[in-house]
């Protein structure tokens, strides 16, 4: 049986940062490979540097050293065009804050990104609604943001993150303004769509309930990768994580 290729490579990553005249070390040497088709799930405290670790993945930021890969190609040589072409055509983000236009309907912010890619408005729009359904909304696409739930909304910016049929999905934190239920709902939505279409899911969570649906869980601490664990290698009870013995 083949191996899945691995499509993000993180080499060496430092990031520092400057905070007045105190230097900030993020992320220390950080070495990671993500296999397409995995849902990943990047965890560890505050301040631990996994949401510095997902701005790199997602091109949102370039390391001050060391190399990041999507598919073989190193996304810190790449130009500003270049790594906008990348993030529309290769790359879906879904944020803790939503992050939808308010003014527009469901529709409207779904077909946004796939207008930037060159799509006519017809397509787009069909392809809208056909995505909208595949997340629950087929009969919320002319609503505002204000007219629907947080829950609902999350769903939006999931069919979004799908609008041009993305590789990875980056998830930062999609729980974070959710109820329990809904956030439940959001996780196996998202879990779903990594085993039906093939998505690389990879999301820098606190939420241990993404443990559940995660094909594997790095854990994070000071800005160096601590472990890294598969499914079978996590033991999940009610109210506590831990790692068989």
């Amino acid at each position: 049986m083949a191996h899945p290729r691995n499509i993000v490579r993180v080499s060496k990553v430092t990031k520092t940062f400057q905070l007045g005249k105190v230097e900030v070390r993020a992320l220390q040497g950080v070495d990671l490979e993500i296999a397409s088709g995995d849902y990943i799930s990047i965890m560890g405290p505050s301040g631990s540097g996994k949401s510095t670790l997902f701005n790199m993945i997602g091109g949102l930021d370039k390391p001050t050293s060391g190399r990041v890969f999507i598919d073989e190609v190193d996304i810190a040589q790449l130009d500003a065009y270049e790594l906008a072409w990348l993030r529309c055509r290769k790359i879906g983000y879904i944020f803790q804050t939503f992050n939808i236009i308010q003014v527009m309907t469901a529709l409207e912010n779904v077909t946004l990104p796939m207008i930037f890619a060159g799509m006519n408005n017809d397509a787009a729009v069909a392809k809208g609604i056909q995505l909208l359904e595949l997340v629950g909304l087929g009969d919320r696409f002319r609503h505002k943001p204000s007219e629907l739930s947080g829950g609902q909304q999350q769903r939006v910016a999931v069919a979004r993150a799908l609008a041009n049929d993305p590789a990875i999905v980056l998830a930062d934190e999609p729980t974070g303004n959710l109820d329990l239920t809904t956030g439940e709902e959001i996780i196996e939505l998202l879990k779903e769509l990594s085993q039906e279409r093939g998505v690389t899911v990879i999301s820098a969570t606190h939420d241990f309930k993404m443990l559940n649906v995660s094909d594997q869980v790095v854990w994070i601490r000071d800005g160096r990768i601590e472990k890294i664990e598969n499914r079978e290698e996590l033991s999940i009870s009610v109210g506590q994580i831990g790692v068989r013995e």
